[in-house]
């Protein structure tokens, strides 16, 4: 009994399945903690976190590599112990081609999405948090998947896309826009007071949190009625509005505070008796 349970444990059919599905699982933690690792390392940039969009991405991708690595290693394994068992694989491969190619027909759509989704990240084309605008549609992302996107507009309404779908696509979070403004003025005001009253309005806008930059761009034209003199505001991604607005209010503010006259149309109405 002994020596027949002995028998059993040695041979190659009982103890190879054994030791090729434990080493299945051991490369494939040393590829999860190798990928975990590299993460772990490259989430920071310059001293800096990343930002939560890179990270989703990055995430994406380390969820998709595991995934893949996983797959490969259980059929190199199953096989491996058919194998052992003398079983034919060579059938069962060209059954599962067959398979996967009927599958791949009925499926094909899911498939482009997925593959598109696939590209979307690798090639960084947006992420979650950024702007982009699709087929007249414009708003954040917020959810990047595999299959589909959605985007949320400023009014609330959300638009699930597919991702193969995703062919023209304007990203505006991809360089920080720039607000050009034209500041007019009337000709009886001198050039050197309304510059210095900008100047200080320009280091006063450096001071908020999204603008990157500002500079005075000088006298940009003569109107039928007034002086346009140009601006110029680099800011963060989608703040340009909210910078303009505040911008456009401090030259108001500082134009009545120094009495410069903004020009603007007026209306002589004659009655005749």
């Amino acid at each position: 009994m002994i020596k027949e349970l002995n028998n059993i444990i040695t041979s190659k059919q009982f103890y190879l399945p054994l030791v090729y599905i434990f080493v299945g699982i051991i490369i494939y933690y040393i590829f999860y903690f190798i990928t975990k690792k590299i993460n772990n390392i490259n989430n920071k940039v310059d001293g800096k976190i990343i930002s939560k969009g890179n990270l989703k991405r990055k995430n994406t991708l380390i969820g998709l590599i595991n995934n893949i690595i996983k797959y490969i290693i259980a059929v190199i394994v199953i096989i491996n112990i058919l194998n052992v068992y003398k079983v034919n694989t060579d059938k069962i491969i060209a059954s599962l081609g067959i398979a996967s190619f009927v599958i791949g027909l009925a499926f094909q759509d899911i498939i482009k999405d997925f593959l598109a989704g696939i590209f979307i990240v690798f090639d960084n084309t947006y992420s979650v948090g950024d702007w982009i605008t699709v087929d007249n549609f414009k708003g954040e992302v917020i959810s990047m998947g595999l299959k589909t996107t959605k985007i949320k507009a400023n009014t609330g309404e959300v638009m699930i896309l597919a991702n193969s779908t995703l062919t023209k696509v304007i990203n505006y979070n991809l360089s920080n826009p720039k607000i050009y403004l034209k500041v007019p003025f009337s000709y009886e005001e001198k050039i050197d007071k309304v510059e210095n009253v900008l100047g200080s309005i320009i280091e006063d806008i450096k001071k908020e949190e999204y603008v990157k930059e500002a500079n005075l761009l000088g006298v940009d034209g003569f109107e039928s009625s007034n002086i346009d003199y140009a601006l110029e505001v680099i800011c963060s991604p989608n703040k340009q509005y909210q910078i303009k607005r505040i911008l456009l209010r401090k030259i108001k503010v500082a134009f009545d505070e120094n009495n410069i006259v903004i020009p603007f149309n007026q209306i002589d109405v004659h009655i005749d008796k």
